[in-house]
């Protein structure tokens, strides 16, 4: 039996409420998300809920991407997201377990590739 734990992120974001300074979507904090290191990220509502996991070889473009594009799994539900949590892992093999395994063990709501539960 294999054990995973998860990562503990290494930036946490939440969103700001009519935030002063520069925003994307209303979180402020995206400057502490590296351009071009790999990772896991991880979008939450305000009760907590986890709605998607991603990986990405480049972090901060490609979390700009779910909120910008109009292809994304996640262009109906943008607003929903409340939390974003970031896991740096350069390893592309262990970002693609700890995708897999968050999204079937936490049963991220809105992720439909690797479901596994259903």
């Amino acid at each position: 039996m294999i054990n995973i734990t998860i990562p503990k992120p290494d930036v946490s974001m939440t969103k700001q409420v009519a935030p002063e300074l520069s925003n994307i979507y209303g979180f402020i904090d995206f400057h502490l998300i590296p351009r071009d290191l790999g990772g896991i990220f991880m979008f939450y509502n305000d009760n907590e809920e986890l709605l998607f996991v991603g990986k990405a070889r480049k972090l901060r473009p490609r979390i700009k991407k779910c909120f910008e594009d109009s292809v994304s799994v996640m262009k109906m539900h943008r607003d929903e997201v409340y939390k974003i949590d970031v896991c740096l892992i350069e390893d592309p093999v262990h970002r693609e377990i700890y995708e897999t395994y968050l999204i079937n063990t936490q049963k991220a709501k809105y992720n439909v590739d690797k479901v596994f539960y259903k």
